[in-house]
């Protein structure tokens, strides 16, 4: 376990220089050569020499207001700041002189002077910069300033749920305004008035809960006082220890200390040396962690025959041995395919791992798939064929030298925002940005972003648009024909050409199609094509439709087309949903792959796997995860081992899965609560959060990161051993000591992994990007830079095929999904912290034509019709959705969101089209009557656990 003796990360006061040549000078009589453009400040830092300071960090740009850095140049008169003073050849620097002693102690006097002398009591007591610094520069009395004004009865604002504001104690050095300025790029903060009536206020003065204020602690964290300061600190104390581990939310994968108590946990703080999140973090991360102890947890295993019976408390060893003796028994009576398993992209490699490995060598079939299937497996499949690797393609530290952005189907500011940050800090360098959406996001035009280009898409014309924005590049002579002749594939594109220049492709064509006007289509192609640096940027938006893996497919040979790819500040970069999604699908969680997405048809690959799990391995891919539901209800399918997924809320059609659940004889589900998956569970295995987990996760910039466990499990348990533990009693042994040494397991079976370690990743500083390997020891930051993965890339003809699901007459409105900043996915963490303050239930945004069409008026219930379904939610009147379009989340399961979604999936991999439905809307007083259902099943089945003995054990 990697522990940090527990102080702040080292600052060296100002931002590093970038420029190439050197500038020699002395400090304190020490030479020194360091880049041109290096503040003194820094310089000193680098050399040892700690020159004091308060209003300076080395996130933010110098500012100099503090006046403690003080320092003496030989030749300049007065005492210049070192923060802002850059250096210069042969330029002689003191920082110790008897006058500055005596100067910083005056400056230090004053600060003093207007501030509460509560250090004892004050919760940032041994964690405090202004108790450093009042210490450094000697400050033993203060002269002035008790009898006169003062701040010190300022009013606390502590709205924000996770963190208060105490003026009293705030010394104006505006490090919070900076930081929400220049790392968050929100802007929430600022100074109001001058002089000794200067403060820091949140938007107006409202108060920080109802501001533009979007929690993501970098206010806290850049404070040197007690002023802004986590509640857990004023409630429990300073913490004694931290752990570095990763975020378990998003696919940005953000370092965070774990700083504890014991094996308590006080805060997560952002890790300064994360490589994903270079000190930056969201809400989610920062502060939504509570669920990992909340009162919903269960610890104890369970059982029960029926789901309609109260759970029965049983030990871990009566838990498994029912489960595995269910299993073999349906396998028994129904052959050996009639189960299978669904791993988590919560859960580390190594589980994930293991529970494949489970599915494919103790069930002994191919039965086994990932929540992968739902989001993000067109990007495997269009980018398999296209450019030969499943994964995106650079760093998300490459976005820094990007010229144009493009932002297509993701919303970055609510569903990846410390990625969002980063790419607002361009933007404001002049990036040029497009954004692709049905949707006007924040991106599109906030107060401190503006896309030159935002093309309105129609939901389900995602191809029409990529092809016509192709047809303007191609037709245009705006191809970069040395690349694709050096990279690329001939025929194919050749090909290629001849189809998108068609004139059906134009985008004076496809604008009726779409929605887009031709002339902001061919501004963005041409900006695209010609605007230096091209990055394409996409979520969801893109995956979960009809024509998914089509999409992705249009992306790549813009790519291509344009020659932007490997290098710098270009490339395809999906952004993953969830933590461990990029991971989950590495490790062989597809029906048809093994890990390293290599086919399990493939002799020699099942050969290998098979002399090293000991075991005849099946040739032929196994059951998706909408063929397992649609198994199940033909009979076919009937037990099933989920690990760490919510299908019964996350995946479309709810009523239809719900139905295949209730299909089956035997649902083992291992998770942290009662989902609503566990509602239809025969077994319930308790989980493991990820403050409980060792391992690694892999982020959608294919790094792998450590989880290092800062906590035992609660349950006894960690999820890896409770999969080894259901395969031993299933009759294939597991034996692993250490995840370490699944690790290990992994890389000699997967050559992309085969440099890849526990040691490995520690002794290159926390993390590396596959491919790791001999050829690429340190791993590979960017992808396809000399070659493509599979050599010459491939040009795919993608025609525009509309997809079934459209408007009518009886649904004349396109519903899309996706989500917000403060909920997660299926809402089973995040609905349980603090984060409700925000988001308390799912909401229909709709245009307000369409909404004046219906009689609807804001905060109105609505119900909403759907060839699936139908369900309830309180009407959200706004111009960011289009007319004709409505939009909400799916956060919370009483109300239903894939009560409504369909059946209908992408053509090549079964990805859900959860962003086209066909809807109608309508005002309504009462819940729709799944609600009602939906009600009563969750009270049933609360009492049914509250019926059990596994609630007086937990408690």
């Amino acid at each position: 376990m990697l522990e940090t003796v527990l102080k702040r990360d080292r600052d060296l006061g100002t931002p590093a220089s970038l420029a190439t040549e050197t500038v020699r000078l002395t400090i304190d009589g020490q030479a020194i050569t360091v880049p041109a453009g290096t503040s003194v400040m820094r310089a000193a830092a680098e050399a040892g020499i700690q020159i004091p300071k308060l209003c300076a960090s080395d996130n933010l740009e110098a500012f100099g207001s503090c006046r403690l850095c003080l320092v003496d140049i030989e030749g300049r008169r007065g005492h210049p700041a070192s923060c802002t003073t850059p250096v210069e050849d042969g330029m002689v620097v003191h920082t110790a002189t008897g006058t500055l002693r005596a100067l910083r102690r005056n400056v230090m006097e004053l600060y003093i002077s207007d501030h509460p002398l509560d250090c004892l009591t004050c919760p940032a007591n041994g964690d405090c910069e202004l108790q450093d610094m009042a210490g450094v520069v000697g400050l033993r009395t203060v002269r002035y300033g008790f009898d006169g004004a003062h701040h010190r009865d300022a009013a606390i604002d502590d709205s924000n749920p996770y963190f208060t504001y105490d003026p009293a104690k705030c010394i104006v050095c505006s490090r919070c305004v900076r930081a929400c300025d220049d790392v968050q790029g929100t802007y929430a903060l600022t100074i109001e008035a001058r002089g000794f009536d200067s403060r820091i206020v949140a938007g107006q003065d409202d108060g920080f809960l109802d501001s533009d204020c979007v929690s993501c602690g970098a206010c806290v964290q850049a404070c040197p006082t007690g002023s802004l300061i986590e509640k857990t600190i004023i409630e429990q104390g300073q913490a004694e220890h931290a752990v570095i581990t990763t975020c378990a939310y998003c696919g940005v994968g953000c370092g965070f200390k774990a700083e504890m108590q014991g094996d308590h946990v006080v805060r997560m703080t952002p890790w300064k040396d994360g490589k994903a999140n270079r000190g930056h973090s969201c809400v989610k991360g920062r502060f939504a962690w509570g669920y990992a102890t909340h009162a919903d947890r269960l610890t104890t295993p369970m059982i029960r025959e029926k789901i309609t019976d109260p759970w029965r408390a049983v030990s871990w060893e009566e838990a498994i041995q029912h489960a595995a003796a269910e299993l073999r028994r349906i396998q028994a009576k129904y052959g050996v395919d009639a189960i299978g398993g669904i791993t988590s992209s919560r859960c580390t490699n190594e589980e994930t791992y293991l529970v494949q490995k489970l599915v494919r060598a103790a069930m002994g079939n191919n039965n086994v798939d990932t929540c992968g299937r739902v989001c993000h497996s067109p990007t495997g499949y269009g980018l398999k064929t296209t450019i030969g690797e499943s994964a995106g393609t650079q760093t998300f530290d490459s976005v820094m030298h990007v010229d144009v952005a493009v932002i297509l189907g993701a919303n970055p500011s609510a569903a990846h925002p410390v990625f969002a940050s980063r790419l607002k800090q361009r933007l404001r360098q002049g990036a040029r940005l497009i954004v692709i959406d049905p949707r006007q996001t924040e991106l599109v035009d906030g107060p401190h972003v503006k896309a030159d280009f935002h093309l309105p898409v129609r939901p389900g014309t995602n191809v029409a648009v990529l092809n016509a924005m192709a047809h303007v590049i191609a037709t245009e002579n705006l191809i970069d024909h040395a690349f694709v002749q050096a990279r690329c594939e001939d025929p194919a594109f050749q090909e290629w050409l001849q189809f998108i220049r068609r004139p059906e492709h134009a985008p004076e064509a496809t604008a009726a199609i779409t929605g887009v006007p031709a002339a902001d289509l061919r501004g963005a192609a041409r900006l695209y094509a010609t605007g230096g640096n091209a990055a394409i940027y996409y979520g969801l938006g893109v995956t979960e439709h009809s024509q998914g893996s089509t999409a992705v497919m249009c992306i790549a040979n813009l790519a291509m087309a344009t020659g932007n790819i490997g290098r710098e500040g270009v490339g395809i970069n999906p952004l993953r949903g969830q933590n461990n999604v990029q991971g989950s699908c590495d490790m062989g969680s597809f029906p048809h792959e093994f890990p390293g997405y290599r086919h399990v048809s493939d002799d020699a690959v099942r050969g290998l796997f098979e002399q090293a799990w000991g075991v005849r391995l099946q040739a032929e891919p196994g059951l998706r995860l909408p063929n397992m539901f649609d198994a199940a209800h033909s009979g076919s399918f009937k037990g099933l081992y989920c690990q760490g997924e919510d299908i019964a809320q996350s995946d479309p059609n709810t009523q239809h899965v719900i139905q295949a659940l209730r299909a089956m004889e035997c649902v083992i589900v291992q998770d942290l609560f009662l989902n609503e998956t566990a509602k239809y569970a025969h077994v319930f295995l308790p989980g493991s959060s990820f403050l409980e987990k060792d391992g690694t996760f892999t982020n959608a910039e294919r790094r792998i990161s450590r989880v290092r466990q800062v906590m035992a499990p609660q349950a006894g348990k960690a999820d890896w051993e409770v999969t080894c533990a259901l395969s031993n009693a299933m009759g294939y042994p597991m034996d692993y000591r250490h995840p370490g040494e699944i690790l290990d397991e992994i890389a000699r079976l997967t050559p992309t992994f085969k440099g890849v370690s526990f040691g490995r990743i520690a002794a290159l500083g926390g993390s590396i990007q596959w491919p790791c390997n001999e050829a690429a020891p340190d791993g590979t930051p960017i992808m396809h830079v000399d070659e493509f993965v599979r050599g010459k890339g491939r040009f795919m003809i993608t025609r525009y095929v509309p997809t079934d699901e459209r408007s009518s007459r009886r649904y004349p409105l396109l519903m899309t999904t996706g989500r917000i900043l403060s909920q997660y996915n299926a809402g089973v963490q995040t609905r349980r912290t603090a984060n409700h303050a925000w988001h308390s239930e799912d909401e229909l945004e709709i245009h307000p034509h369409d909404a004046e069409d219906r009689g609807i008026q804001q905060g109105d219930r609505v119900a909403i019709q759907s060839r699936a379904g139908e369900t309830t939610l309180r009407a959200e009147i706004t111009e960011r959705i289009q007319a004709g379009v409505v939009y909400t989340t799916f956060h919370f399961p009483e109300c239903g969101a894939n009560v409504l979604t369909t059946d209908n999936t992408d053509w090549a991999t079964d990805c859900p089209e959860y962003k086209v439905t066909a809807v109608q809307v309508r005002k309504v007083t009462a819940p729709a009557p799944w609600q009602d259902s939906w009600q009563d099943i969750d009270q049933q089945q609360d009492a049914l656990l509250r019926a059990s003995a596994a609630l007086a054990t937990n408690h």
